[in-house]
């Protein structure tokens, strides 16, 4: 899927996600670059571990034409190594298929198409998306956006629906036959996201907590809310408590207005 990628890749960059974006020939072609590097084959069996995340490597015992052949029908790529100074093997090497749901990681699930991922969904028992686990859901949705709808038949394809807006905007999907209804899986690979890192203005630039990085925090906003130890019920001001606040004896306010002046005298 990734062509560039596969070209960047060398052992000292290799992990068990990039791993995905390299074939059969390129484990051979890796080997023997490390075999030439005295960094790289101190490091050989952490190599050999990163890379059986991806293939299965078998040693070839027998090394007979008639055995050989054997594997390739097999669909694995024979090749010779190096395992230290004195020692030559042969290996047989077949990457993983990714053929069911339980076949998905989150290191390889960036690493097949939406047409891929449709046909590893339509072979789990045509259950549709609920069918799936959470934790599948969950690797599934980390590499691809995901939208469902179940419809009758005759409604699926309407002009200016869901499924014609979503085919339209990149989407693969894959129908599944309910009876009389039809649940339709959309799915789009999600682009890479380069999230900005903030670095703490100080000397050594340490970088912040990986635990917190990712984490979204959402500030909430109180500040027009009622304060819980506040009395005040707008259902209190009826008509008839605010004329009792407001209306005083027009008498009463002459007296008081009158007492107000004399102290002023003084």
């Amino acid at each position: 899927m990734k062509e560039t990628n596969k070209k960047a890749v060398n052992l000292k960059s290799l992990n068990k996600s990039n791993v995905w974006d390299i074939q059969e020939n390129d484990v051979f072609r890796l080997w023997e670059a490390a075999e030439k590097d005295a960094e790289l084959k101190e490091n050989m069996r952490h190599y050999a571990e990163i890379l059986r995340s991806a293939f299965d490597i078998e040693e070839v015992k027998v090394d007979k034409p008639e055995v050989i052949k054997k594997y390739e029908a097999r669909g694995f790529k024979v090749g010779q190594v190096r395992v230290d100074e004195n020692t030559k093997k042969k290996w047989a090497v077949k990457k993983h298929p990714i053929t069911r749901v339980t076949d998905l990681t989150y290191e390889n699930i960036r690493h097949i198409s939406a047409a891929k991922l449709m046909e590893v969904i339509d072979r789990n028992f045509g259950g549709g998306w609920d069918s799936l686990s959470q934790s599948i859901q969950d690797i599934i949705q980390s590499g691809f956006d995901i939208s469902t709808t179940t419809l009758p038949k005759d409604r699926l394809h309407n002009p200016g629906g869901m499924y014609e807006k979503k085919v339209a905007d990149g989407f693969e999907v894959l129908e599944i036959e309910k009876g009389l209804w039809v649940e339709a899986i959309f799915a789009k690979v999600k682009p890479i996201v380069e999230r900005p890192r903030m670095k703490l203005g100080i000397d050594d630039e340490e970088e912040v907590d990986k635990d917190y990085e990712d984490e979204d925090v959402e500030i909430e906003d109180h500040y027009n809310d009622v304060d819980e130890d506040d009395d005040y019920d707008e259902d209190k001001l009826t008509e008839e408590s605010y004329r009792t606040t407001i209306d005083e004896n027009p008498e009463d306010l002459d007296l008081e207005a009158a007492e107000v002046a004399d102290d002023d005298d003084y």
